[in-house]
């Protein structure tokens, strides 16, 4: 049938040269041999339309049947390769799901754990104030007893030189009498001319000894008595120096536990807020200019009256009270500061900060944002406590959110299905603001999060990263 079919073609050819150019006869030749070369394995096949008056029927040559399977081949092979693609999307955000399911069930209980630890941490440093409070009061007892018994002691020394000094004015006043006594025998002798015996004179000197013998023995005896109160004295300010020094060390390490409770508790605050790019010493400048709500700074701790120096004690005191004032404001600065995630929910990473190639094909352009896509209606949360400046339509974003935070902080949720917050609403942290869609400039359902820092974008990943390693 192709032979004949060939020479109908030379055929008209000879017949009619004016009718078919030079380009015709070769792809006619050209045809031919493609014919013929697939005739072996695609034989010409017709296929008859039959009606009531007449029977056509279309010849199907091997270059057709050769497209017509090529076509067939082609669409079968993009059927399997588009459900392989549908299937592997479909095993990789289940796969994802149950990942950020898991993710997010570490990260409730690391934060339940920080939670309970930083409660921990709250109660030991109370119980070590009251129990400072209770070794402050309990040095001043012993500081006034240390004290009385010091005037005591100083007393009974005064008096024991007053009991010598009386000792001594009684002897020359002993002795002074006995030379007066002399001296009246004599006159009286000279006066009467009698004296007295030896015996009489000894028996007189006999009773002085005695008197003063009594009197030397009962000052002994008091002195005797001073001496063991001052022993007395000396063995109770040497106890209450031991008690002393041990309350000093049992505060040492009271000291020292606090001390080292707030610098692991401190550190990574520290870390977190200078991951974010933000200096943690202004921003709590910053926090502490505005502060206004209940409680505020912790005062230094002052137990002198007089005005005298603080002691090492009450230094290491003040040292650890400013430690919890500062992670006190730590605490508002967490709560105004943007490191909670927008979306709760399963989804996916799409697109991050940065430059690339623009989805509607307009070259490349600075992405000032991250994309997290996830279904249609999806909650969006606030990410930190704020005043909402913007809610409604924009071109570009589409359905967008605006809230402005303290430290200059903006943050931005666009493409969104649904608002549910108003201009001058005030936010808190995880309070649900909107719903995620598609509006605006958008090629699928998604979250375009910003974050801005004195109007200049950056990158959300740096704060959701750093609450992420903290909170």
């Amino acid at each position: 049938m192709q032979v004949e079919a060939a020479v109908d073609i030379h055929r008209q050819a000879r017949g009619s040269p004016h009718q078919l150019t030079e380009n015709a006869l070769v792809f006619s030749r050209l045809s031919y041999r493609i014919n013929a070369a697939l005739e072996k394995r695609l034989p010409e096949q017709r296929l008859y339309l039959k009606s009531d008056t007449e029977t056509r029927y279309i010849r199907l040559k091997p270059v057709t049947q050769a497209i017509a399977l090529t076509g067939i081949t082609l669409v079968a092979a993009w059927s399997i390769v588009a459900t392989a693609i549908v299937l592997m999307d479909w095993v990789s955000a289940g796969s994802t799901r149950e990942q950020a399911f898991r993710q997010r069930a570490m990260f409730e209980e690391r934060l339940n754990a920080l939670s309970a630890d930083r409660d921990l941490r709250a109660e030991e440093a109370a119980r070590a104030q009251e129990r400072f409070n209770l070794a402050l009061e309990q040095v001043s007892v012993m500081q006034e007893r240390l004290l009385a018994s010091e005037d005591r002691r100083r007393e009974l020394e005064t008096g024991i030189d007053v009991i010598q000094n009386t000792l001594r004015g009684t002897i020359e006043a002993r002795d002074e009498a006995r030379d007066a006594a002399a001296a009246a025998t004599a006159a009286l002798s000279e006066q009467t001319g009698t004296t007295r015996t030896d015996g009489d004179r000894a028996a007189d000197a006999e009773a002085t000894v005695a008197m003063l013998a009594d009197a030397l023995g009962d000052t002994a005896s008091e002195r005797d008595l001073m001496e063991g109160a001052a022993d007395q004295a000396a063995e109770r300010v040497a106890a209450m120096e031991t008690a002393a020094r041990e309350l000093r060390a049992r505060n040492d390490e009271i000291f020292a536990r606090l001390e080292e409770a707030v610098t692991i508790s401190m550190e990574p605050l520290d870390n977190m807020f200078r991951a974010a790019g933000m200096s943690p010493d202004d921003l709590l400048d910053q926090v502490r200019r505005g502060y206004s709500g209940q409680g505020g700074p912790l005062s230094p701790l002052s137990l002198s009256t007089s005005g005298a120096a603080p002691t090492p004690e009450e230094l290491r005191a003040n040292t650890i009270l400013g430690g919890l004032d500062r992670m006190n404001l730590y605490r508002l600065a967490t709560e105004q500061a943007p490191f909670a995630m927008p979306v709760r929910d399963s989804f996916r990473w799409t697109s991050g900060f940065g430059y690339r190639r623009d989805p509607k094909g307009w070259g490349t352009r600075m992405h000032e944002g991250t994309d997290m896509a996830g279904a249609y209606g999806t909650p969006i949360y606030a990410t930190a406590s704020g005043t909402v400046v913007h809610a409604g339509w924009d071109n570009g974003y589409g359905r967008l959110i605006k809230i402005q935070h303290a430290f200059g902080i903006e943050t931005r949720y666009a493409h969104l299905s649904d608002i549910q917050v108003s201009v001058g609403q005030k936010v808190s942290r995880g309070d649900r603001i909107g719903d995620m869609g598609n509006s605006g400039r958008s090629t699928g359902t998604h979250l375009h999060y910003e974050i801005r820092i004195g109007g200049t974008a950056i990158n959300p990943m740096t704060f959701i990263k750093a609450g992420q390693d903290v909170l």
